[in-house]
């Protein structure tokens, strides 16, 4: 069972592809739950193996990358018995393309988990977008978004795999990860804080 102590943004490294992207963006959502909420927090990011037993120690834990991921049948094992044991995980793909490698690899680990069907679009009235903060339109977008990068796309929706009516996997091709990937002292500059949806997924996560 997934232990539930002070809370720790725990980064999932995995042996393929590229797992240590977007460096200060941790940081980053650490000070926004400082700012805006009472959370008690480690004040340092912890990367973790996804084939060690030491996943089992953070209830909520970040994936992403922008190149192939290819599970080891250890990393598989694990993934699945975290996430049916308490755990979840925010996979954010860097590429912001729902037709690039990371996606098209990742989801297809995902299938070989648990069918081809899993992961399924969330509504835009999910309890997420709510659970502090609230984002009636659904996921903020991003800057990559909107500058035409990846597919070109806007996407208005995101994806999560459900176990017994419990959300465990928040799945985006927003590219969030760039997007909050700055210094902490520099959002007194932007004229919204775009970290607020962060708040959100990691108060989603600790409280279901």
């Amino acid at each position: 069972m997934v232990r539930k102590e002070k809370f720790t943004f725990a980064r999932i490294k995995y042996h393929s592809g590229d797992w240590n992207t977007d460096a200060r963006m941790p940081a980053n959502l650490l000070n926004s739950l400082l700012e805006y909420t009472n959370i008690e927090f480690n004040p340092d990011e912890k990367i973790v193996n996804l084939d060690s037993d030491e996943l089992f120690n953070y209830p909520f834990s970040y994936l992403s990358g922008h190149k192939l991921v290819q599970f080891s049948k250890k990393e598989s094992e694990n993934l699945k018995h975290y996430l049916e044991n308490g755990g979840f995980i925010f996979v954010d793909d860097c590429n912001h393309d729902i037709d690039g490698l990371f996606a098209k690899s990742f989801e297809k680990q995902i299938a070989e988990l648990y069918g081809p069907h899993a992961l399924k679009k969330i509504p835009n009235t999910h309890k997420i977008y709510h659970s502090f903060f609230s984002f009636d339109k659904g996921p903020p977008t991003t800057n990559f978004e909107l500058n035409g990068w990846g597919d070109d796309l806007v996407h208005d929706y995101l994806k999560a795999l459900e176990i017994n009516g419990r959300m465990v996997l928040l799945y985006s091709n927003k590219d969030y990860g760039c997007e909050w990937d700055y210094d902490f002292r520099n959002k007194r500059f932007l004229s919204e804080d775009n970290t607020k949806f962060g708040v959100n997924i990691i108060m989603y996560a600790l409280e279901n």
